[in-house]
């Protein structure tokens, strides 16, 4: 009778100390979160400079590879650099919606046996 008392008891202090290093984990990661956050406001003007030259590379490429007809390749062209302040409005946006938490899991995961 002790044993089945004592086996379900070994798994609730392995599930507590579990659940305390889980607890201490989502804990740092907010951490992480916090501090991304503040990374991204103190940074802003070089995130921008990085999205801008994404943009510059990213548009050139996408339109070589999708319009092959020259002349259509190069309206395209000058279309995709006359909405680049839009798009680098938008681009701002989805980064700091989501790129606190992309690089915050991808983080975690890199450390994570």
């Amino acid at each position: 009778m002790n044993k089945i008392i004592s086996v379900p008891s070994q798994p609730v202090a392995n599930l507590a100390t579990t659940s305390a290093r889980s607890q201490l984990e989502a804990d740092r990661v907010r951490e992480i979160l916090i501090l991304l956050t503040g990374l991204m406001a103190r940074e802003e003007a070089t995130i921008k400079l990085i999205i801008d030259c994404l943009y510059d590379i990213g548009y050139v490429n996408l339109i070589n590879r999708k319009v092959r007809f020259r002349p259509f390749n190069a309206v395209a062209k000058f279309i995709g650099k006359r909405s680049k302040p839009v798009a680098k409005i938008f681009a701002w946006r989805w980064f700091i919606k989501n790129c606190p938490q992309l690089i915050a899991k991808w983080l975690y995961i890199k450390v994570q046996f």
